[in-house]
């Protein structure tokens, strides 16, 4: 049944459309996978070799998503798409020109859905991976009486002048979430695309790399998984240093959100909605805890903090999405595989860039 479809998946090198792409070849779809350049691709094919000369995976280059008709070449296929897969969007925590996130995130979305109404009118449903950074107010005070609790219909405050007027990239980086999301809806509002919508707004996403032998070194890690390296399992640290203070508690496996993706992908109940597709709360407490105890060779580096203290502050803002486990049928992970899963092969990754540099 499953091999009827086939899809077009954008920024198919990254952390989660890895796992997305896996499973949709696990599950029998056709893809092409997508991202913007030929060494990207042709890792791809190194992680992905079992299906490379098969009818089942095939590949595009699109350099850049934010010029006109960026996708036109991309998503002509014989048979033709009727899916399309968008996870394409920058996502990195410096301080930079705020068009720097919100072009590349606005435009790549209104690209590839007027492209697809222009030369791929067979598509019947668009998945768009948007964030937990579309939903969230970050400018106000997180912790409250009581406490705030998101769901998908709520909606990031931001717009698009007060985000330019900004360097700080937490704000500037979620306003492009929610400014491309909202261009997604008001497409379809405006009745352009014969196709139906869905978004997925995961928060911070964890968990193991599809393929960890792809990166090099630490530095060329997903954002998300640099930060625990970083902040909890660098050279340098020590298990007396403080354990950092918790940004954003809301998490998911990269695992769930990409089964999410898939299921979404083709159940008449998702279409035309938001999932919010969170498993709970995970402070970098917890995570220290598991990095020690998944690896005991690294405790005299991995802070020890204050083991008993991980829970978030009173009246700390929480979440509610019951739906995505009933429509989407999602069981979630516990954050303890999720950290132990990923663990060691963040010291695989050290270990061959010490290697390397040696």
């Amino acid at each position: 049944m499953a091999a009827s479809h086939r899809v077009l998946l954008t920024g198919a090198n990254g952390f989660i459309a890895q796992h997305i792409l896996s499973q949709l070849l696990e599950a029998g779809f056709s893809v092409r996978a997508v991202a913007r350049s030929q060494s990207k691709i042709d890792a791809l094919k190194k992680s992905f070799s079992k299906y490379v000369d098969t009818p089942q995976l095939d590949f595009g280059v699109v350099p850049d998503i934010t010029v006109p008709g960026a996708f036109d070449e991309v998503l002509v296929s014989d048979p033709p798409f009727d899916i399309v897969i968008h996870t394409a969007s920058p996502f990195f925590l410096r301080p930079v020109a705020s068009t720097v996130f919100l072009d590349p995130a606005i435009k790549g979305t209104t690209e590839i859905l007027s492209g697809i109404t222009r030369v791929a009118p067979t598509v019947k449903r668009v998945l768009v991976t948007s964030s937990f950074a579309a939903i969230v107010d970050f400018s106000a005070n997180p912790i409250s009486n009581p406490p705030k609790i998101y769901t998908r219909d709520d909606w990031n405050p931001t717009t698009y002048e007060q985000a330019l007027a900004t360097d700080n990239p937490n704000i500037s980086y979620a306003a492009s979430k929610s400014l491309a999301e909202k261009a997604a809806w008001d497409y379809v509002k405006e009745g352009k695309g014969n196709f139906e919508l869905v978004t997925l707004n995961p928060p911070g996403v964890y968990g193991p790399l599809f393929d960890p032998s792809q990166i090099a070194k630490p530095e060329d890690l997903n954002t998300s998984t640099n930060i625990i390296y970083q902040t909890l399992l660098r050279p340098g640290l020590k298990s007396t240093d403080t354990v950092p203070p918790t940004f954003l508690y809301l998490w998911v496996d990269v695992r769930d959100l990409a089964q999410a993706h898939v299921v979404a992908a083709t159940k008449p109940e998702a279409a035309n909605q938001r999932w919010f597709v969170v498993a709970g709360d995970l402070s970098q407490q917890e995570m220290a805890n598991y990095l020690r105890e998944a690896l005991p060779e690294k405790r005299d580096v991995i802070p020890i903090g204050e083991p008993e203290k991980t829970k978030k502050p009173e009246g700390f803002y929480g979440a509610s999405a019951p739906e995505t486990e009933q429509v989407l049928g999602i069981k979630y992970r516990s954050a303890e595989e999720s950290i132990k899963d990923l663990a060691p092969q963040l010291v695989e990754i050290e270990k061959r860039a010490a290697a390397s540099s040696s």
